[in-house]
């Protein structure tokens, strides 16, 4: 692979006060680098996070940017695509925001199928509130809040959003920003609700989902058809071995396409907003 050189500086924001050696750097490295590749205007893109050591994110790149409450920020997301689906609108959390408090959001917003990417930075545990079990943690993980081992099998969210219809599935890794940079493009390309699960290793409170652990336990998909529903499943279906790349990949109409779309109000001309007010009025009472 080629690595091509770009200019980032434009989305630099303010520096990360992450752990020295956390995951959740690469993962700004490859979005900062994905966003320079597509020309993104920071004025049209908005970052929307939810609760975090990742979701603190948009805090680092330079965009509009919104923090949520934990778990809705798929629904805060979908809420601003509705309202002005000419913004480029990503997602980004961990696997505590996405696939536990946020689990319901998810899956319906998979099967809505808005324009939306969502990365999702997984390390398998609870980083921010020091280190407790995550819905990704392992079964029989030992944790602060699972002291004899987790009893628990843990959340497959990749393949939980494919089930429900997600039209774009990816799986990409922290530790490799330059291929982690072409998924998070493709994602943000596609037309319709991307997911993108990157392992992101904590190395503070995770000591066994490591950097080496994930080189060891991934494999980079080469020769797949991402059109393969069957395949995408066999895929995701693997406990041991986890592929990374784009996994699944469909065309399908968006939410916002199958919408009725009405012309933007003005905010600075009264008349324009009385009108609208008169006609939601008169729609709905």
């Amino acid at each position: 692979m080629v690595e091509i050189k770009v200019d980032t500086k434009i989305y630099d924001k303010e520096n990360p006060t992450w752990c020295p050696g956390c995951g959740d750097y690469g993962v700004l490295l490859a979005l900062k680098r994905a966003a320079a590749i597509l020309k993104l205007d920071p004025f049209k893109t908005v970052l929307v996070t939810g609760i975090g050591c990742s979701s603190k994110i948009n805090s680092y790149f330079y965009s509009y940017g919104i923090h949520t409450i934990h778990g809705r920020a798929a629904s805060v997301a979908q809420g601003i695509k509705l309202a002005n689906p000419d913004l480029e609108v990503i997602v980004a959390g961990g696997d505590g925001d996405a696939f536990a408090i946020g689990t319901e959001h998810l899956v319906h917003m998979a099967r809505r199928n808005p324009d939306i990417a969502y990365i999702v930075m997984d390390n398998q545990i609870y980083g921010l509130t020091k280190g407790q079990v995550s819905p990704t943690s392992e079964e029989g993980f030992v944790s602060i809040t699972t002291p004899y081992g987790s009893f628990e099998k843990p959340v497959n969210g990749p393949l939980l959003a494919l089930a429900a219809g997600a039209t774009f599935i990816a799986r990409g890794f922290a530790g490799d920003p330059i291929s982690l940079t072409d998924i998070i493009v493709e994602g943000i390309k596609h037309r319709g609700f991307a997911l993108i699960d990157v392992f992101s290793p904590c190395v503070t409170w995770n000591k066994i989902n490591t950097y080496d652990w994930y080189k060891q336990h991934t494999y980079r998909l080469e020769n797949h058809d991402p059109g393969d529903l069957k395949k995408a499943y066999e895929i995701l279906s693997d406990e041991e071995r986890f592929g990374l790349g784009i996994i699944y990949r469909k065309e399908k109409h968006t939410l916002e396409e199958k919408l009725p779309r009405k012309k933007a109000v003005n905010p600075f001309d009264p008349l324009q907003i009385q009108k609208s007010i008169t006609e939601l009025y008169e729609e709905f009472l």
